[in-house]
């Protein structure tokens, strides 16, 4: 549920919504770039964050774009709990560059109250354990947009280069439980401390009023782990950098559908390169108000 006449530029919403985060945080699938959302989000996001609570956004009237936003919620993504356990803040300003050129660029910041998150973590005798974090996650996320389009007309040509960094924190409590005797972990809780990051870069060409092509590079930095002294010969740091470079070329008849073609060279998981091809049709129905810059 949102408003739609407070009027001077306020904006509440309530219930489920898409988190103000970062860029491409509020979009949904369909409005992608590429077939798959970037890894740094898909690893520490969950793909996008939705929360249920209360989100108020103001645009200041000022002559360039200045946008404030702040959310409470339950972060029912995040475990078993209830009550306010998500906090947000958020700002984007932006402006034009002449007739031609536009750009748009934010810092957010995310604060979380795990309970009970489930994950998974391969223990030192290469057995995948079930986890569960209690505790603390934060985030920062830094992201800028530049559009171009040959006189401020997007219709024939037009460019868009887009780049977020998101850094998470976590401060906690970690279990760990591999449900085999050839793991390493038979039931074990004792502290976590985590500090990781992760960015891509893309950049989408439309050189037809029907063809775009586009390409991405998004990359993870596993950062620092610390873990309590129980974990010690059970867990530990992985030691690789995941990556992958993501091509697509992409067809539109209308504006209600999409044929997407992609090929991407996935490094996330350690010791496997994956070459994926993906077929993508992407088609709209109903009324569908137009999409955010």
């Amino acid at each position: 549920m949102a408003t739609t006449a407070l009027g001077n530029g306020l904006t509440v919403k309530a219930g489920r919504y898409l988190s103000g985060i970062g860029y491409v945080n509020e979009q949904h699938p369909h409005a992608w770039d590429f077939a798959d959302q970037n890894l740094a989000y898909s690893a520490m996001l969950g793909e996008h964050y939705a929360q249920d609570g209360l989100q108020l956004k103001w645009v200041a009237p000022t002559p360039m774009f200045l946008e404030f936003g702040l959310e409470a919620a339950q972060g029912a993504d995040w475990g078993d709990r209830n009550g306010l356990g998500s906090k947000a803040a958020f700002v984007h300003v932006g402006d034009d560059v002449g007739v031609s050129h536009a750009w748009r660029a934010g810092l957010s910041y995310l604060r979380v109250k795990a309970k009970g998150r489930e994950g998974h973590w391969d223990d030192d005798n290469d057995v995948e354990a079930e986890t569960e974090f209690d505790g603390t996650s934060k985030f920062w996320i830094a992201d800028f947009v530049w559009k171009w389009a040959p006189e401020g007309n997007p219709r024939y040509r037009n460019f868009k280069f887009q780049a977020e960094y998101v850094r998470r924190e976590e401060d906690g409590d970690l279990s760990c439980e591999d449900n085999t005797p050839a793991g390493a972990c038979p039931g074990i809780t004792d502290s976590y401390d985590a500090r990781q990051s992760g960015w891509y870069a893309q950049g989408v060409y439309q050189f037809h009023p029907q063809w775009r092509v586009g390409y991405r590079y998004d990359r993870l930095d596993v950062g620092s782990v610390d873990f309590g002294p129980a974990f010690a010969g059970v867990l530990s740091k992985p030691d690789f950098t995941p990556k992958r470079q993501s091509l697509m070329l992409d067809y539109n008849p209308s504006e209600f559908s999409r044929l997407r073609l992609q090929f991407a060279r996935d490094e996330a998981e350690q010791g496997l390169k994956d070459n994926q091809i993906t077929l993508q049709y992407i088609h709209s129905l109903g009324p569908h108000g137009a999409h955010k810059f």
